[in-house]
């Protein structure tokens, strides 16, 4: 891949995340507030595995289904709808404490990870971007594969680093937040999921013709 379609390539990507907090970075904030940035890397390794599937699925024409589907779409998106609601209710419901979170701390990481994982994998807009954006960059002259692996590599880095920012900016808001009490930090991370969760309803698509 020559390094001028490559910059041109990252700057793409650049610009893609140059935008407020979208339903993953929401979850990665409200998970480093509640249980600190360390632990919350796992719900970074959820997004970014379901990010690895998604553009599988694209490179083998799942985007195209998806994108000529309005019913597998709106399934994919009222069902993650439903698990982020799910999971800020929960949040704003509960009386737990901080010494409750910490002695569940065995059972933390999967969940933390399942939570990136379905709340990633529940956004079809996901598979769509990758089945319109990945072709743009590609030479159809040269091997395809190592050109994938490259996007592939280069996108799940910046989203990575990306999500650790947000993760970094949640810490230094618990900061503020357990000043005051633990309760307050459950019902700001359960508004931040229920933020998500508009978020993604929010979302219009249009199936191709």
């Amino acid at each position: 891949m020559p390094m001028e379609t490559y910059l041109i390539y990252l700057a793409a990507v650049a610009v893609f995340f140059a935008t407020p907090p979208d339903t993953s970075q929401l979850l990665i904030i409200s998970n480093s507030v509640r249980h600190g940035l360390r632990r919350s890397v796992f719900t970074i390794a959820g997004d970014l595995t379901a990010n690895c599937l998604q553009m599988t699925g694209a490179a083998f024409g799942l985007a195209a289904i998806i994108a000529t589907s309005a019913s597998a779409f709106l399934w994919i998106k009222w069902l993650g709808v439903a698990y982020l609601l799910w999971i800020g209710v929960q949040l704003v419901l509960a009386k737990e404490r901080a010494e409750d979170v910490s002695a569940n701390a065995s059972g933390q990481s999967f969940r933390l990870f399942r939570q990136g994982f379905v709340t990633s994998m529940a956004n079809p807009f996901a598979v769509v971007f990758f089945g319109a954006l990945f072709p743009q960059f590609i030479d159809p002259g040269a091997p395809v594969l190592p050109q994938l692996l490259i996007l592939g590599v280069t996108y799940l880095a910046v989203d990575g680093a990306i999500l650790l920012l947000w993760g970094w900016l949640g810490i230094r808001a618990a900061a503020v937040l357990k000043r005051y009490s633990f309760g307050l930090v459950n019902k700001v991370c359960g508004a931040l999921m229920i933020a998500a969760a508009g978020l993604l309803a929010s979302k219009d698509f249009q199936p191709q013709k």
